[in-house]
């Protein structure tokens, strides 16, 4: 194994990957086992780099001195002495070499140049501001900027060669080609190190906890709503016995329902759309029928209570439900870990390429594994679970009222029924938008995804309705008032900003947007600073946390439980956000930190 040549924090002369300029850069990291060193530039981009590609700023100093020792007048005066036509050959030859060390000596000083801040031209694609979660390139736009650069080169060597420019135009041509490169680097850096360094939720350690952390917390959830006393003081919950958590008949149920969905999905109904780019710039093909998938349920569902089909039998085996499902999620994990170690290296998630075993099964392997046309993660998604849970929760409002001997379900519970319905409707109705989120273009398909798209969603998201069975509460008709318009207004905030967001990043130019500010990127992108995301840099997050606490308030105040929702939303979302500022911070750079001082709130205005 070859020594370490070059110190963490030590400034060195990085070469720009695909050229021969070097830039002053910082060593952040080295990784023992590619051998690349992790160099960090001025403007706050972050490349893997080969020692080969690196050298001491010493070298470069101790060049530059050589190359100033020779003033220009004595080279003018060698340039003239070789064009006599009295001097031997000896002094031509010497005039031809005294030239070739001036260009050299201009090819030195070029290398020596730092690294000019990026200002982007407003020739790049302008992007949708959004989460990290994607590395997608707008290859027509690229190609217009490149057009419009080539007639200009021959004539911009011309002026290189002759030092006719003058020095402002020179920083204009520097910035855009700057940018360019930096385009052209991130894709480079990714093709090089393709590993995932940087792990979350606490590392190999970590991702191992959870993975039995979580389905113990589901368990302790439902066995605390099913206490007459659910207060945290009477931890732990009585277990029940273990044979009693698994019937072979609610595992057939569930699997007739997965499939079910699946069988929806297949319909040829809906539009067809191509997802973001890759990495290796082909699209992956999406067929939207999710809400006719909604509809067809709502149809069979209505048929089975016309024939009046015990739906009860959910309610009575909701917990061995609940363990089917998490029986099936961790199944389903395995197999898409032992797939995708066939899979190439370019299907392999960004977030879930680390080489270690347990994290890598946790976060996602690879980042669409299909059956052919059938993508899991896309199906998984949005289909069994969010659906799921609207069922689950009328299964409850109808075992209240069966229960309780009620002729209607209580307003508390018809408000949970109405706002949650609402939110799986709206996802459904705008499924093209998931498309775009972090879930669908970095994040593989894994653990994580398995059980919270199939477990945690249906079983802890429906916990309001599952509490207030057990527990009625009454409200007034001025108190439901006053949920919902708070659920409105949280609700509309939600929508406008994915609106917003989702329509600048499929079309930036579209004419309705044009009242939109941005900062442009080096990546193209563009962060915007006008709207709601000139608001706060979250304003969706916001949205979900205001509609999470009035899908709780309708259960009252006796225990804090119902509000479990409410108090894990916002960990999740706070978390959600750290993930997407070093994200956005690392590759944005410096139109990060511009965007972070025009918007300086992250998810609560004046607060956080």
């Amino acid at each position: 194994m070859p020594n370490r040549r070059f110190a963490d924090g030590e400034v060195v002369m990085g070469r720009w990957p695909g050229s021969v300029l070097y830039y002053e850069v910082q060593v952040t990291n080295y990784d023992d086992v590619t051998h690349l060193y992790t160099v960090k530039y001025k403007d706050g981009t972050e490349l893997a780099l080969k020692e080969s590609d690196i050298k001491s700023q010493s070298s470069f100093k101790h060049r530059k001195s050589q190359s100033s020792s020779s003033s220009p007048s004595r080279r003018s005066t060698s340039r003239s002495r070789s064009r006599s036509p009295g001097r031997p050959a000896k002094g031509r030859r010497r005039s031809s070499s005294q030239s070739r060390e001036h260009k050299d000596d201009k090819k030195k000083i070029i290398q020596e140049t730092n690294l000019a801040l990026l200002k982007p031209s407003e020739n790049n694609t302008r992007r949708y501001n959004g989460e990290p979660d994607s590395t997608e390139r707008n290859d027509t736009s690229s190609k217009i900027l490149e057009q419009k650069l080539k007639p200009d080169l021959e004539i911009e060597r011309v002026l290189d060669q002759y030092s006719l420019r003058p020095r402002e135009e020179e920083k204009k041509k520097e910035e855009i080609y700057s940018e360019k490169k930096v385009f052209e680097m991130v894709k480079t850096t990714e093709k090089v190190s393709s590993k995932t360094k940087e792990l979350e939720f606490g590392g190999r350690f970590g991702t191992f906890v959870l993975i039995f952390f979580l389905p113990a917390t589901v368990f302790y959830l439902l066995l605390m709503c099913e206490q007459d006393d659910p207060s945290l003081m009477n931890f732990p919950p009585p277990m029940p016995a273990l044979e009693s958590l698994w019937e072979a008949r609610v595992f057939g149920v569930f699997l007739l329902w997965f499939f079910l969905q699946a069988l929806f999905y297949l319909l040829p109904i809906g539009k067809v759309v191509e997802g973001l780019p890759l990495s290796n710039g082909t699209k992956l093909q999406y067929r939207i029928n999710g809400f006719y998938a909604f509809v067809l349920t709502a149809a069979i569902i209505g048929i089975l209570l016309y024939f009046q089909f015990e739906l009860h039998y959910l309610y009575e085996h909701f917990l061995q439900f609940a363990v089917s499902a998490a029986v099936f999620s961790m199944g389903l994990s395995i197999y898409l870990y032992i797939r995708s170690l066939k899979a190439p290296e370019e299907d392999l998630a960004p977030g879930g390429n680390s080489g270690y075993l347990v994290y890598d099964f946790f976060t996602g392997h690879e980042l669409n594994p299909r059956i052919g046309s059938f993508d899991l993660k896309y199906f998984c998604e949005l289909r069994p679970g969010l659906i799921g849970w609207v069922v689950i929760n009328l299964v409850m409002l109808l075992a209240e009222m069966k229960i309780h001997n009620q002729s209607m379900p209580s307003l508390s519970m018809i408000l949970v029924n109405s706002f949650q319905l609402l939110y799986v409707v709206d996802a459904l109705w705008n499924e093209e938008a998931v498309l775009t989120t972090m879930d669908i273009t970095h994040d593989g398909f894994g653990f994580m995804l398995a059980f919270g798209d199939l477990v945690w969603v249906p079983f802890v998201y429906s916990l309001q309705a599952f509490y207030l069975v057990g527990h009625p509460t009454a409200i007034s008709w001025p108190a439901a008032a006053a949920i919902i318009i708070l659920n409105g207004i949280g609700y509309y905030i939600f929508r406008s900003a994915n609106s917003q967001k989702n329509s600048f990043r499929r079309n930036p130019a579209d004419p309705k947007l044009a009242y939109l500010k941005f900062i442009p990127t080096a990546t193209g992108k563009g962060l915007l600073v006008t709207g709601w995301w000139g608001f706060v840099r979250h304003p969706n997050y916001l949205g979900d946390i205001i509609m999470a606490l009035a899908w709780s308030l309708p259960c009252g105040f006796n225990h804090i439980l119902p509000y479990f929702y409410v108090i894990y939303f916002i960990c999740l979302l706070v978390h959600r956000e750290a993930r997407d500022e070093h994200h956005c911070k690392k590759k944005y750079g410096l139109a990060w930190e511009r965007y972070c001082q025009r918007v300086p709130y992250r998810i609560f205005p004046y607060i956080y």
